[in-house]
């Protein structure tokens, strides 16, 4: 994948958006079943209703979770999604996830948790079975991630900077903040330095713990 910069970047964005999203519809067609293999975090969990508090979200992202010895995290609420983070034993963060308010269907986010995760993704030669090890380190380091998504929000969203960065195999989410709130967030890649900002969120309203930092 060649760098999201100048003039390519809505492309390049747009195309892959599209794939993540092509992605999700299929899989939230499909039986909603888990599988396996290297793809094997997928599958949507089964609807339980509408979801209208974080604490609602954060329950369906445990049940989810749970399925792979993982639990839920830091959980956001959006004006169009919840969002989670998911984590393992260790506490390391394993993968991100959203949850529908209307359904209360949890899945995959879009974007980097699907195309980029090392060890939780759904890229046929990618992805990797849940908890083994990514298969090689990360060339881009934490501090260098934020210097990364700095300029790229420089240069795309003025007057937005970003947070310190959360690890997942394979990338890190940042959030971004404007004086020194939380307006949406973006994640880099840990191998190439791609910058994937999180258009599908909407405008950001809470989180839990309920901190705005």
């Amino acid at each position: 994948m060649s760098r999201l910069r100048g003039r390519w970047l809505p492309l390049t964005v747009l195309v892959g958006t599209l794939a993540a999203l092509i992605v999700s519809v299929a899989w939230v067609a499909g039986s909603g079943f888990e599988r396996t293999g290297p793809t094997a975090m997928t599958g949507s969990l089964a609807r339980d209703g509408p979801v209208r508090n974080l604490a609602d979200a954060d329950r369906a992202a445990e049940r989810f979770a749970s399925r792979w010895n993982l639990h839920a995290g830091e959980v956001m609420q959006f004006s169009k999604n919840y969002y989670a983070e998911l984590l393992d034993a260790h506490g390391k963060h394993a993968t991100e996830v959203l949850v529908e308010p209307g359904s209360g269907a949890v899945h995959l986010e879009y974007g980097p948790a699907m195309m980029w995760n090392t060890a939780y993704g759904m890229m046929p030669g990618y992805g990797m079975t849940p908890g083994r090890a990514p298969s090689r380190a990360a060339a881009i380091g934490p501090d260098r991630a934020v210097r990364i998504a700095d300029q790229w929000l420089r240069d795309h969203r003025s007057g937005l900077h970003a947070a310190q960065p959360d690890a997942f195999p394979g990338y890190y989410t940042l959030h971004t903040l404007r004086d020194g709130h939380i307006v949406g967030m973006l994640s880099v890649n840990a191998t190439t330095g791609d910058v994937w900002y999180h258009t599908w969120h909407g405008r950001f309203l809470r989180m839990s713990p309920a901190m705005d930092r």
